[in-house]
């Protein structure tokens, strides 16, 4: 008997021996090397918040209750990143004036859920830099914000579309150059019929709202809030209602620009159609990512315990036919 048989005769006469081993190596496995280190296509998403006054005005609804724009931006955001599976980054950035901030480097949505959230929580009218609003130029900014990451990212521009001063054939910018349109979806947030704009004072307390003439001087809403004297403590308010400054989404403007640079629009709909949206986008970016193999080394664990009780079962299984 050479040596091959013979080792053939001890696996059978020892099989389950050498399946309990075989188990618990899995097991083992499972314990001290659950994930591999592999570079796969992931979702990479930048979420854009625009923090200009008048994502103050409250024409929309959470839970049926009354909020603000910027309120209903928040909701929608943590939804995106709570709908999103392990493996996708996500990175948040506010708008305002002509610029776009980055407040953190992309981070992985499971890992950093909290840290996620709790930025998103605290997005506020008072982090903007200045009054004015235009989107056109905050593309272009987006550009560079895309060029810092350094890594291919879709963002999602959650805005209203309310420009300050309005866009107009004379101070529109051109965005025919715009390299990054492809990766750019318009998120249309407001309510379809004009409303009023909450202002309040540097202590983030209500005083009144916005009214027509702060629009005539400043552009909608363009006061500078860099300069607390003039917002704090009894800010200019509209005197009446009628002379109170009427504020919608500018859905049509938002897809124009859309088309201008060859991205997207959605309405900023919190139903599974937008959240589906979202996640059916192809993954933007290449990450080398932790690869869970924890899954695998317990299947394998587990049916090399019940492999012991194969012979047994086919015996049975045999002699009953017999």
């Amino acid at each position: 008997m050479n040596h091959i048989t013979k080792l053939k005769v001890k696996l059978q006469e020892n099989y389950e021996t050498v399946l309990y081993l075989c188990a618990a190596a899995f097991l083992l496995l499972a314990l001290i090397k659950p994930e591999i280190q592999l570079k796969q296509e992931v979702h990479n998403y930048l979420l854009i918040a625009d923090v200009s006054q008048s994502m103050n005005a409250e024409d929309m609804k959470v839970n049926n209750l009354p909020v603000s724009r910027l309120v209903y931006t928040q909701y929608l955001m943590r939804e995106v990143v709570k709908t999103s599976p392990c493996g996708t980054y996500v990175s948040v950035g506010a708008f305002s004036a002509e610029n776009v901030a980055l407040l953190f480097m992309p981070l992985e949505v499971c890992a950093n859920l909290d840290i996620i959230n709790d930025t998103i929580d605290h997005l506020e009218w008072r982090m903007s830099w200045s009054g004015n609003s235009r989107i056109t130029f905050g593309v272009k900014a987006a550009e560079a914000t895309f060029d810092y990451l350094n890594i291919p990212a879709q963002m999602l521009f959650f805005t209203d579309g309310d420009e300050a001063p309005k866009a107009n054939s004379i101070n529109k910018l051109d965005l025919s150059g715009v390299r990054i349109g492809k990766n750019v979806i318009f998120v249309g947030v407001g309510g379809h019929e004009p409303s009023p704009i909450k202002r309040f004072n540097a202590n983030n307390e209500f005083v009144g709202y916005w009214g027509t003439d702060a629009a005539a001087d400043t552009g909608a809403v363009g006061a500078n809030y860099a300069d607390a004297s003039k917002d704090d403590p009894d800010p200019v308010v509209a005197y009446s209602e009628f002379d109170r400054y009427l504020s919608k989404q500018e859905a049509d403007y938002l897809k124009g620009l859309a088309t201008d640079i060859k991205g997207q629009y959605v309405e900023g709909l919190d139903a599974p159609a937008f959240y589906q949206f979202v996640q059916s986008q192809a993954p933007a970016a290449k990450f080398i990512t932790a690869y869970s193999l924890r899954w695998l080394y317990l299947v394998l664990a587990a049916l090399a315990v019940l492999a012991t009780y194969l012979p047994d079962l086919l015996y049975r299984l045999k002699h009953k036919k017999a």
